[in-house]
């Protein structure tokens, strides 16, 4: 059976289309056998490592591909980089703990989310990301379809859940409840990042019912980090640059800072 045709039995695609490359390169440096194969075997290996990346990147449902190399640290002086660098080996997500992130609109909650989930695809976790109005309009379809639990099932699968957003628009107690229900099926089985531009002490208001967003509370935090993003917004940055705006106010922590529409997308929230 001539080369090729083994190579496409054994799904070699990555090697078969580099052979004669890699074979011109084995004779110039002189290589026996057993470090050919070796260099063989490692060209399809990460061939194939790359593809499942960019197929759990597709998966993963991201707005978009942002990196922690990308993020601007120096805008953001709250923000302990040692903190985040330890989140960035991902042994949160091996231990199924979960990751808060609490700030104003456009501070870089969602592209610290997104990085973090990039960096666990590398790794070749699952990942998968969702608004907080992306998941309820997924749930109540599922409710209403009489397929919750299944839905609820696949929810649980990938080892991170990113749900970004939570706190934007106030939720009903049926999907407080929808809501509770996930936490529960995730608790110390996968991991969750969560983003909010509401302090803990107003989920109560987020959930319209204090005694569930305490519940919640009690199962997500119980194994989680929590990043405060305390800085301004990097759209309103780049509005002051441009001499749109004046100077900055101070931000509370947790909390709402500054009144603007959300139009500029392309920006981190």
């Amino acid at each position: 059976m001539e080369l090729d045709a083994l190579l496409d039995k054994l799904k070699m695609e990555h090697l078969e289309a580099q052979l004669d490359t890699l074979c011109e390169q084995a004779a110039q440096r002189e290589l026996d056998y057993k470090t050919f194969l070796a260099e063989a075997l490692r060209l399809e290996w990460q061939g194939r490592f790359q593809r499942g990346i960019e197929a759990r990147l597709r998966q993963s449902r991201f707005p978009w591909n942002k990196t922690l190399e990308q993020f601007d640290f120096d805008f953001q002086p709250s923000l302990d980089r040692r903190q985040v660098r330890e989140l960035a080996g991902l042994s949160f997500v091996e231990r199924a703990h979960n990751v808060v992130i609490l700030g104003p609109p456009g501070v870089g909650k969602t592209h610290l989310a997104v990085a973090l989930g990039v960096k666990a695809v590398e790794a070749g976790y699952s990942v998968l990301f969702h608004t907080l109005e992306s998941l309820m309009t997924r749930l109540n379809r599922a409710q209403h379809e009489n397929r919750l639990d299944a839905t609820l099932k696949q929810l649980t699968y990938p080892k991170l859940l990113i749900l970004d957003e939570l706190g934007y628009l106030p939720l009903t107690h049926h999907e407080a409840s929808l809501f509770f229900r996930l936490v529960v099926r995730r608790y110390e089985r996968g991991s969750l990042i969560v983003t909010s531009n509401k302090s803990f002490l107003d989920w109560g208001e987020v959930f319209n019912d204090q005694v569930l967003a305490t519940a919640i509370l009690d199962r997500l935090l119980h194994h989680a980090t929590t990043l405060n993003v305390k800085g301004e917004s990097y759209r309103l940055k780049e509005k002051r640059r441009a001499g749109l705006l004046g100077r900055p106010k101070p931000a509370d922590d947790g909390a709402e800072t500054h009144e603007e529409t959300e139009e500029e997308m392309p920006m981190p929230t």
